[in-house]
């Protein structure tokens, strides 16, 4: 038995440490938290200073059990969480379910796992900071107490199966209120003057050059390439000044979740999970930071490095300080923890995390990227305003050479033009005439705010001081997971503009057609994400208030400092909340977010939009009328607001016969997965972009045929002993589908040679009918006897197919 037991939360991190260490010491996981909150009421007694019920889940049992058994025989524990507040509560509560003796527990920490970063970490252990557990225990504690008194209002005056979470309803709020702001916004249009000069009269080099202010009219602009017919153009200043460009500090939790998004078109969540692989692989630092701090060593490996890849001359010794006052723990940046590795092994997430990581931390430390750049001032003799034309040249590359900083407007409405993009001039002098070879004004429309996308959102958390880097992606999550946000593409509108052109000294007008406001990966809030914060905006103003938790997270820091008393804190709070929380029992009526939209010319019935047990809905007539009201459920992109009473009545008139097919009824009709055709009891999904209501019978028809023809042509080959047993081209390949289960085909098996004997021996040995199985038989007893027949259901069916 080694002398030394030392627990960390992951099995790849004990991995990567194990190999650091001796044959003295034994590295187990902890597989995160050991233990949580009980799940009833009980769990925190406010009346007794917070006090708390733990309990050890079913599934950690037997870690805990094992973990008992190594510290009793070791000499010394170590514990080696993560070094944020999360990971002193792992600590804690290792020390505290293992019964651990204070005088062989030591603590340590490392901000990367590498062997002298481990071996220093040893060389000084501390013990347990009850400051950190204080702070992580007062977030905990408050979330409890938020969701489990908040939830039972939401159930009763909003609608069953609703939660609500301290973060996670202001994120909501912030997205609502986007939303809402969006909606009030209206665009004005300007036109937007360009013209494209030449040097020489019939000479090939050109340039562009824009005019600064734009025409709200559209006389104006005529007027104003009508008096450009006969003008003459020449440069009536010259200016060149040189630039810098300094690189980016490297990366903290929020910015590599901010740039992820941007450059790989990571989710925050799958940033943070590739992430967490590369640190306790031993490829990068801790991912869950708020600094921008390198350490020395660092940043001496940076400078070798860049020396070494790219010249001296490319160096520039750069020192980041941390701009936000609440910033946890003295914590490095996210940065590679080897410079010299440029590039890693592992899957191809992983390789482009770690590359992106790797060019932010090493351009952190590299040059200024110099720039010339020339400015020219155009007079045109029939006018008093001015054209600009601006060009940009590189004279040093410096950090650009290894990275460059995305923004979020890189992916911007295309209709916005925003076309100033810095080409280079050709060589130019003062006073020099100019040739124009076109010149347009083209209408533009002013834009409404952008949605948020995850990244922004975590952008705009910071920002307001709400969150820390340890809660960002699980606050995202769990606003899609309760369905009050939901993350999706939607399509843009068609919209027309016009465009005046002067060539060859005649104007001539056009109007042409763009799309617009088309949304890739955007947050949209749900009819139910507005009604609970609408409640709660009413209700609970602190809860959903962005000073207020702001205000809180500050206050956890200083508890985790030693400069408060977390109980304290937490009175202070839960006092006035458990008092609003009974008051809006009492007092506060039913929400239902209804809208009246006005009468069904048909009926005379009233036609109202509201939340219904199922979702939003559109209703003609009311619940107390003789006749029994109809109902309409909202398409994808309606909501509750914003609907119109025509595209409301619209809704009824789905589902909709649209002719015979082989001697059956087609209805086009919506689903919960979108609109589809029923034809014969099987269903044909839309294609994207097809209007339901539009359908015609020969498009219905055409839709049915091509999704047969596709699945006839995706089938490779249907065994003779059972029509129930084929081969079919899926998305990562051939596999085999028998009956209900989707089997895969063994590596290295010839898809021709695969006989019906091997399908049935497949289907026997499949895990997750063997699963499905377990799941069933887990259940309550009080159903033992139809669930236990239902056990043998996949076994009976091959058994069946073999005989």
């Amino acid at each position: 038995m080694a002398k030394n037991l030392l627990i960390v939360e992951s099995p790849a991190k004990a991995k990567t440490i194990e190999g650091y260490l001796g044959s003295d010491f034994l590295v187990k996981s902890s597989y995160g938290h050991i233990r949580d909150l009980v799940k009833t009421d009980d769990a925190i007694d406010t009346a007794n200073n917070f006090e708390q019920k733990y309990e050890v889940p079913s599934d950690k049992k037997a870690v805990v059990s094992e973990l008992k058994k190594l510290a009793k025989a070791a000499e010394t524990v170590w514990l080696a969480s993560d070094e944020d507040r999360e990971g002193e509560a792992i600590s804690w509560h290792l020390y505290e379910t293992l019964g651990l003796n204070e005088g062989k527990t030591k603590r340590i920490v490392f901000h990367e796992i590498t062997k002298p970063a481990i071996l220093k970490a040893i060389e000084s252990p501390r013990s347990i900071d009850y400051n950190l557990v204080n702070a992580q225990q007062a977030r905990r504690v408050l979330d409890r107490l938020v969701g489990f008194e908040l939830s039972p209002v939401l159930w009763r005056k909003v609608k069953p199966s609703l939660s609500a979470g301290r973060v996670q309803s202001v994120a909501v709020r912030l997205i609502v209120e986007r939303e809402r702001e969006i909606n009030k916004f209206t665009a004005e249009a300007a036109f937007k003057v360009v013209a494209i000069f030449g040097t020489s009269e019939n000479g090939k080099e050109q340039f562009k050059a824009e005019l600064p202010q734009r025409f709200k009219k559209k006389e104006e602009a005529q007027k104003f390439l009508s008096d450009c017919i006969a003008a003459a153009f020449s440069i009536a200043s010259l200016e060149k000044k040189p630039g810098k460009r300094t690189p980016a500090a490297p990366f903290t939790t929020s910015t590599l979740q901010q740039e992820a998004s941007r450059k790989l078109g990571f989710s925050v969540a799958r940033t943070m999970q590739v992430a967490q692989r590369l640190y306790e692989a031993g490829r990068i630092t801790y991912m869950r930071t708020d600094s921008v701090n390198l350490s020395d060593t660092a940043i001496q490996a940076a400078e070798k490095e860049i020396n070494k890849a790219y010249g001296e001359k490319y160096h520039k010794l750069r020192r980041y300080k941390t701009k936000s006052a609440g910033a946890q723990e003295a914590h490095e940046a996210i940065r590679p923890t080897y410079f010299s590795d440029h590039s890693i092994d592992g899957d191809n997430p992983e390789k482009r995390l770690y590359e992106l990581i790797w060019k932010r931390a090493i351009a952190s430390q590299m040059s200024e990227a110099e720039f010339e750049k020339t400015t020219a001032k155009i007079t045109v003799s029939t006018r008093s305003e001015e054209l600009v034309a601006t060009g940009e040249i590189m004279t040093f590359d410096g950090f650009l050479k290894v990275y460059m900083e995305s923004s979020d407007d890189d992916d911007t409405d295309l209709s916005t033009d925003n076309d100033s993009d810095n080409a280079l001039l050709p060589p130019l002098q003062k006073g020099q005439d100019l040739f124009l070879r076109t010149m347009s004004a083209t209408e533009r429309f002013s834009r409404p705010p952008a949605r948020y996308t995850e990244a922004s959102l975590v952008k705009k958390l910071e920002e307001l001081g709400i969150g820390r880097p340890s809660t960002y992606a699980p606050t995202i999550s769990t606003i899609q997971n309760r369905g009050y946000v939901v993350k999706e593409d939607r399509d843009g509108k068609e919209r027309r503009f016009d465009v005046i052109l002067l060539e060859k000294g005649q104007v001539t007008e056009s109007t042409k057609t763009e799309m617009t406001g088309a949304e890739r990966n955007k947050m949209f809030p749900t009819d139910i994400g507005v009604l609970v914060n609408d409640f709660l905006v009413e209700h609970f103003k602190d809860i959903v208030d962005y000073h207020f938790t702001a205000s809180v997270e500050k206050e956890f820091d200083e508890i985790a400092q030693g400069e408060k008393e977390w109980t304290k804190m937490l009175k202070d709070f839960y006092g006035p909340f458990h008092i609003d929380v009974q008051d809006t029992l009492e007092n506060a009526d039913r929400a239902t977010h209804e809208r009246d939209l006005g009468v069904d010319p048909a009926s005379g019935k009233p036609v109202s939009v509201r939340v219904g047990r199922f979702g939003p809905l559109v209703q003609i007539g009311a619940a107390d009328d003789e006749e029994k009201p109809r109902f309409a459920s909202l398409r994808k992109g309606q909501m509750i607001e914003t609907i119109t009473f025509e595209e409301a009545m619209d809704l009824f008139n789905l589902p909709k016969k649209v002719g015979e097919f082989e001697d059956k009824d087609m209805t086009v009709a919506i689903g919960r997965f979108g609109p589809y055709i029923r034809h014969d009891s099987s269903f044909y999904s839309l294609p994207k972009g097809v209007d339901p209501l539009d359908v015609t019978k020969d498009e219905a028809i055409q839709i049915i045929q091509e999704k047969r023809q596709k699945d006839i042509d995706k089938v490779i080959r249907v065994f003779e002993e059972n029509a129930e047993a084929q081969i079919e081209n899926g998305r990562w390949g051939p596999f085999v589908r028998f009956g209900k289960q989707n089997l895969k085909i063994p590596k290295g098996t010839e898809v021709e040679k695969i006989t019906y004997e091997d399908v049935l021996k497949w289907a026997e040995a499949d895990p997750k009918a063997k699963s499905a199985k377990g799941a069933k038989a887990s259940k309550s007893t009080a159903k033992a006897a139809p669930k236990t027949a239902k056990k043998t259901t996949a076994r009976k069916t091959v058994a069946k197919a073999k005989k």
